[in-house]
């Protein structure tokens, strides 16, 4: 008796060692939008989680950005309810606030996703990004000049968040989805030129293929995993300087700890002071982290930094200290 097709086996197989990390109770939730690889995620947690004695649900976002968005979040939680998941659950959100509206959609879903996950504690959501989604990543990272960690691309885990599909190619997960039967919606955002994912996905990574030859993506992926160690080390060094420059009761980040630290761990700790303090992680830069640091560095004196999302840093009383 034959298996099944090399595609739907792969996606299968990276789904059954996800499950097979997990501890026993943890409710799997896949993140679906409808799209080709988030349905051929959740036909395969659909498969293995029965045979891995796991109970498994799905939730879809409705963005609300779209006419007939709630219809089509509806018609993809059915969907999700025909394969066997259960629960299933479709979360609308609104969508707004800083950071353009990639950053701001992005942090609806991940608000709803949250919600879900404490609702159906212990849980994990998986999360349908392939290994072209972890290229796009770090040529975005480059674009920004953000350093290591936006190099790094995405992790396998943060938090509740698991993204089994980092090591198979879109063709391969979009293969399976078609295998499978099921009927995928492209979302009309995925090929807007006005995001700078879609410029990526259909200008940047075939103009790269077409310059240096096949297997870009699969190398800018490598990078990706190659980095993310190092990157896993510096920022757990960073964390303690962090630590210590929160030390001593008054707000933001004592000088005298950043002034006595390596640069790769004092950047670290002023950039996730930064995010601490609302500036979107899109649109944070290396230049913006550069100018934090001669706060610490090269002081004279000098006024605030204007940051992305309304934030500013400035150095007072022998503290760097970040407010609106």
């Amino acid at each position: 008796m034959s298996g099944p097709p090399a595609a739907v086996a792969a996606v299968r197989s990276a789904v059954r060692r996800a499950l097979s990390e997990l501890p026993e109770g943890t409710t799997v939730l896949v993140a679906c939008s409808g799209g080709a690889d988030s349905l051929a995620l959740a036909g395969a947690l659909a498969f293995e989680a029965p045979r891995a004695g796991v109970r498994a649900g799905g939730v879809t976002v409705d963005h609300g950005l779209q006419e007939g968005s709630g219809e089509r979040a509806e018609t993809v939680a059915k969907v999700l309810d025909g394969l066997g998941l259960d629960p299933v659950r479709a979360v609308p959100v609104r969508v707004g606030g800083s950071g353009g509206p990639e950053a701001a959609a992005r942090r609806a879903r991940y608000d709803a996703l949250d919600a879900v996950v404490d609702e159906l504690r212990p849980a994990v959501v998986l999360l349908g990004h392939t290994l072209d989604d972890q290229a796009e990543t770090v040529l975005l990272g480059l674009a920004r000049g953000s350093g290591a960690r936006s190099l790094a691309g995405m992790a396998r885990r943060t938090g509740a968040y698991l993204r089994p599909l980092l090591d198979l190619d879109r063709a391969t997960v979009r293969e399976a989805c078609s295998l499978e039967g099921l009927s995928p919606w492209e979302d009309p955002h995925n090929h807007d030129p006005r995001f700078a994912r879609s410029r990526v996905r259909h200008e940047a990574l075939p103009a790269l293929e077409t310059a240096l030859g096949p297997g870009v993506a699969s190398a800018l992926a490598r990078t990706a995993a190659l980095l993310r160690s190092d990157a896993d080390t510096l920022d757990a060094l960073a964390g303690a300087l962090h630590e210590r420059a929160r030390e001593g009761g008054g707000p933001g980040l004592a000088v005298e700890p950043l002034e006595r630290a390596e640069p790769s761990l004092r950047t670290r700790v002023l950039r996730r002071a930064a995010l601490e303090s609302g500036c979107p992680a899109s649109a944070l830069n290396a230049r913006h982290v550069r100018e934090l640091d001669r706060l610490v560095t090269e002081w004279r004196g000098q006024a605030h930094i204007d940051l992305p999302g309304g934030v500013r840093g400035r150095r007072t009383a022998g503290r760097i200290v970040f407010g609106p």
